[in-house]
């Protein structure tokens, strides 16, 4: 298909993505009373996010055809996830306590039953849209397999239900606006989290002690960096990502061989190994002595990487899709509007602090390549409790998916 797109040349478009966020974050730093007022409404990192969406939704660049996102989910993502987790300590994440977990977990069930629910309010007031698609139960269930899991998830409902391919792309465009929404309010809020804290009358320390105790830690071990400590932190951090790519493309192979049921729990998909295998590389690093290369920037330079990470998965957002299927998108806000009160309800009973609902909801429905963005916008150091999570939707993905795409199916037959 032929690309449209004004600039069509993968650096061109690299090189427009990071002057994009060199001019957000010089234009945020500025002192002049311009840019002074007007980042007091709206946030940098919502910026570094939402234009390039708009890059891609008015034809100056064109996801669809760019190897962007990939090369930076699957080298800069665990590349930064390892420079993050050089420096954490396990025993104070694990101080964090049960609640991460708990929000997770309702993260999903909203998922689950949100699906069906939205189904049936939809048709309530716009029957027809069910009526010319009777199968769009079918399309919905990918999106379940994407917002409990990831993308391997959302493929193995793409092969259980097997809806319309057309129906499918379709699907595509909703999962990808209503989650990046959502993921925009999270970063927004990820900056005054204090604010949602006190709604819900949460008990924030653990986590903000945490925080203080890393940056005590970092501030121990800071110093001027040499080009020698720049090459060590570049050096461990694609070293690993080089390990785990390596790794990764034997085992998957292998189980998908020898143990094709796995596929059921994602253990067949190479960027689950990819991730995993990071993760937890970077954490046995943090009990050793690369753990000081945090002195010398080394989760700086992850967050650089994290935010050419959001440059991309921004470009894939083509905002004017919306109005090619707005019932569509009606159903996905609805949906994840379930998710989202869920969320908060618990929250509010159990006391929660806002980071957990964030990081929770985002494990589901962004997985672990935009997890770790959220969980580092409160702090840099927080990135691998995003992942961890993520990381458990992998494993629920498609049970949770298929149960749902089961209670679509029935909601449709029965009540529509």
């Amino acid at each position: 298909m032929e690309n449209d797109a004004f600039f069509t040349n993968e650096a061109v478009v690299l090189g427009l993505l990071i002057v994009t966020l060199a001019f957000v974050f010089v234009t945020s730093e500025s002192e002049h009373p311009f840019w002074k007022k007007f980042y007091t409404y709206v946030p940098a990192l919502l910026l570094c996010y939402f234009i390039p969406a708009l890059y891609n939704s008015f034809g100056l660049i064109s996801a669809e055809d760019s190897s962007l996102y990939r090369i930076a989910s699957r080298y800069l993502l665990p590349t930064s996830l390892v420079l993050f987790t050089l420096s954490i300590d396990l025993k104070e994440i694990a101080k964090l306590g049960g609640k991460a977990v708990i929000m997770f977990i309702t993260g999903t069930v909203g998922i689950v039953i949100g699906g069906p629910l939205a189904i049936l309010i939809v048709s309530t007031f716009n029957p027809d849209i069910f009526a010319n698609n009777v199968d769009l139960w079918r399309g919905l269930s990918t999106i379940a397999g994407s917002w409990i899991g990831g993308g391997a998830n959302q493929a193995a409902m793409l092969r259980v239900f097997e809806p319309d391919m057309n129906l499918f792309g379709q699907m595509i465009a909703v999962d990808i606006i209503v989650a990046n929404i959502w993921m925009g309010f999270l970063l927004y809020w990820s900056r005054k989290p204090e604010v949602i804290d006190r709604l819900l009358k949460a008990d924030s320390s653990s986590i903000k002690g945490v925080q203080e105790r890393i940056e005590a830690y970092q501030l121990s071990i800071a110093r001027i960096p040499s080009l020698t400590d720049f090459m060590k932190i570049l050096g461990v951090g694609f070293g690993v990502t080089a390990v785990a790519h390596f790794m990764a493309d034997r085992i998957a192979p292998w189980l998908s061989e020898n143990y094709p049921a796995l596929e059921e729990y994602s253990l067949t998909s190479g960027f689950f190994w990819i991730v995993v295998i990071a993760t937890t590389i970077g954490i046995i690093l943090s009990f050793t002595k690369a753990r000081n290369l945090e002195g010398a920037g080394a989760s700086k330079f992850g967050s650089a990487f994290l935010y050419v990470l959001i440059a991309t998965i921004g470009m894939n957002m083509d905002i004017t899709q919306v109005l090619d299927n707005p019932g569509f998108f009606v159903i996905g806000i609805v949906w994840i509007l379930f998710h989202i009160i869920l969320m908060l309800l618990v929250a509010w009973i159990i006391k929660a602090p806002f980071f957990f609902v964030a990081v929770g909801s985002q494990a589901n429905i962004g997985g672990a390549a935009s997890a770790p963005v959220v969980a580092s916008a409160f702090h840099p150091s927080l990135a691998t409790v995003g992942v961890l999570l993520a990381v458990l939707g992998y494993a629920l993905g498609t049970y949770g998916a298929y149960a749902c795409g089961l209670l679509m199916q029935w909601v449709t037959e029965s009540f529509l």
